[in-house]
Parts: structure tokens; sequence; C-alpha cells
């Protein structure tokens, strides 16, 4: 992936529907896409023909490795694998989910072995899904991929026993998540902080040209601890405690 874009002040002034800053910006970047979370059907083919939820996604890169460099306004990084704790997915559809939950993270540390993780990643999204205009409520999407081993929470796989608890609070300085998901055999407990001052406020518009979002809070930097439970005998086992770094991390409400 290799481009550059610039903006000078001027134009940005011109120009408030690029909801831009001024600036510069080039990059020369190889992608590698390790783990994917394909979120099922709800994303195949059929239910994009017929356009039936208001909003689509698919994370063909849960984990990614970037290898390459990138120069802001002046300032060139070098981007590697080991370092980068990489990610890739789309959007698309009609409109943006609200709520809007999404969290993601492969700088992963075991608190059972005190080792990294390196073949692991753990990812939850949604908010409020809506198919062919009927809001199904407070659903999200989840998996761990931990050393190999899928755990999905999916609610649109009902045969599962998929299930979801969430609460995300903003408070005068932090952002935090807590998120719950079961199905019959597994269960994950997500607990992520992140600063406000190292966060954005993206701008997005949607297709039919409003922006509903305008406290759509995004970091990369949210950090705290994922746990992994499976169900044996009738009883939650945990499996692991996670310590997780890099989380990537949105929320926002209209």
């Amino acid at each position: 992936m290799t481009g550059r874009i610039t903006a000078t002040p001027e134009q940005a002034a011109a120009h408030p529907e690029w909801m831009s800053d001024a600036g510069d910006m080039a990059w020369d970047i190889h992608i590698h896409k390790q783990v994917a979370y394909h979120v099922g059907y709800g994303a195949s083919k059929f239910f994009r023909t017929l356009n039936a939820f208001e909003m689509f996604w698919h994370a063909e890169g849960m984990k990614t490795a970037y290898d390459g460099w990138l120069t802001c306004n002046g300032e060139t990084y070098r981007i590697r694998p080991e370092t980068c704790y990489g990610y890739a997915d789309k959007n698309w559809g009609g409109d943006f989910t609200s709520p809007w939950v999404w969290l993601s993270s492969n700088d992963l540390i075991s608190t059972r072995t005190g080792q990294r993780l390196t073949n692991s990643v753990f990812e939850v999204g949604g908010g409020n899904p809506k198919v062919f205009g009927l809001a199904l409520g407070r659903k999200l999407l989840g998996q761990f991929y931990y050393e190999g081993r899928d755990y999905e929470f999916n609610f649109s796989k009902f045969w599962t026993g998929s299930r979801t608890f969430f609460d995300c609070t903003e408070t005068d300085t932090h952002l935090k998540w807590h998120v719950v998901q079961t199905t019959f055999r597994a269960k994950m407990e997500v607990d992520i902080t992140c600063r406000k001052e190292d966060m954005i406020l993206i701008q997005y518009e949607s297709p039919d040209g409003y922006k509903r979002h305008t406290r759509l809070w995004n970091g990369g930097t949210g950090s705290g601890t994922v746990k992994l439970y499976e169900k044996k005998h009738g009883r939650w086992v945990l499996l692991d405690e996670v310590t997780a770094g890099h989380v990537g991390c949105e929320y926002g409400v209209y």
C-alpha cells in the first residue's frame, strides 16, 4: 500500500466537507494479514445482495503484520511487524451503528505463564445492529483467537447460545469498556481503559450525507485484561487471564 495525501491550511479551510486538518502524509507499507474474523452468514453474498443489514463488518486482518515506513508532517516512522500490533478491517452499508463499540489487540501476555502470546488476538465489535430496518438491540460480535484455538461469540449463530453484556463509560479523563460474552462452551470477560488525551474524535459521514456521530472516540493505546473461560462439568474454568496493550478501541453514541 503506497500513497500520499496533502492538504494546505487554505484548502482545509475552504473545504469543510473534507473534515480534514491541514498536513502532509506519505506511506509505503507491506501488509500481511495473519488472522481473520469472519462474522458469518450476516456478511454473506446473499445478505449483501439484499442489503439486509444497515452496517456490514469484516475483519480480514484481525491480526496483521505491517512492514515499511510512514512520514507525517515531515517526521518519518519505521513500521516493523514485531512492534506494530497491526489490524485491518472494513465497514460498509447505509449507516453507522449507535452505540458503536470496538476493541481489538494482539499485544497479549499470559498471566498464567508470563509469556507473550505470539499466535493470539481478540476482538469485540458492534452495538445495535439493524436488519431490514429493525433494531436487534444491544449486541456485539466477538472472538478470541487464543494460540490457534477459536472462541467465537456471535449472536447470529444462535445455536451456540451466544449472549453479551456490555457497559461503556466516559469520564473526564478516560473511556472504559466492560464486556462479558458467553456461549454454551466459553466465556470472555474484557475490561479495557484508554486515556482520552491519547484518542481522537473520528469524523465519519454516512452514505446519505448525514454526520450523525459527533463524539465517536478512537484510540490505539488502550490497556486492560481479557479473561477466557471454558465450561467443564457445568462450571466455568479459567483458561487464562491475559494483559492486553495497544488495544484499538472505539466508542460513540448518537
